[in-house]
């Protein structure tokens, strides 16, 4: 039997994280890519400026304009997309994505619930959702206290924010308790190993089952 037959292919995967800002999302899907070569983190399209530490097609692909923002978005060419704080524009290209799970590619998105639920509702059957839940408010306010940068009026406007993406937890797939962050490195990295093995993404499959069916029935015919 031929290796193709042996090792099946298969659909790539989108794998979402989202979490109220605190919880660990960014922690645990930067640690997820850094041991996960094979995992491709989705690059957001944006209309807000490049800071000098960025570059252009690694950390977003910046528009030029409003208008070709608008453009793509009108056009069906974003999977999400938002204008954050009556600004600037974020949205998610269409075509990467697709191309990367046709190609048997996983895709990571680390967005928020708006975001979420919009690449949900267009790609359902590629999706696999984790929602990523603090222990307590407690530990979720102090960690917010130990981002020095973040001053109490900034704090407030996180935790009200937080309570209405925490309200959102059961429209995800999986939901991680980040109390333990090896346990819930550990839980995500399971939760993306068994994704893979879905019978809907293992494209290949019903070939190599069809070839096992014929070699059965010349096996037994020949005993």
């Amino acid at each position: 039997m031929s290796n193709e037959l042996a090792t099946p292919k298969r659909r790539g995967l989108i794998l979402i994280v989202s979490s109220p800002s605190g919880a660990g999302k960014t922690t645990l899907t930067r640690a997820l890519l850094d041991k996960d070569r094979s995992l491709h983190l989705s690059i957001s399209v944006t209309t807000r400026p490049r800071r000098p530490s960025e570059a252009d097609g690694v950390h977003y692909h910046f528009l030029k304009s409003v208008r070709e923002f608008e453009a793509k978005r009108d056009g069906g060419d974003l999977l999400e997309w938002a204008q954050v704080h009556g600004q600037h524009y974020y949205g998610t290209p269409r075509e990467p994505v697709e191309r990367a799970l046709a190609e048997g590619r996983d895709v990571l998105f680390d967005i928020d619930v708006q975001g979420a639920e919009q690449v949900t509702h267009q790609m359902r059957a590629d999706v696999a959702s984790v929602f990523v839940l603090p222990p307590s408010i407690e530990e979720l306010h102090a960690r917010l206290r130990r981002r020095a940068a973040e001053d109490e009026t900034l704090i407030r406007r996180r935790l009200a924010t937080a309570r209405e993406e925490i309200a959102r937890w059961s429209e995800y797939d999986y939901v991680i308790v980040n109390d333990d962050l090896d346990r819930a490195f550990s839980d995500l990295e399971s939760i993306l190993s068994a994704e893979r093995q879905r019978r809907m993404r293992r494209s290949d499959l019903a070939p190599l089952v069809k070839t096992l069916d014929a070699d059965l029935e010349k096996t037994l015919r020949a005993v």
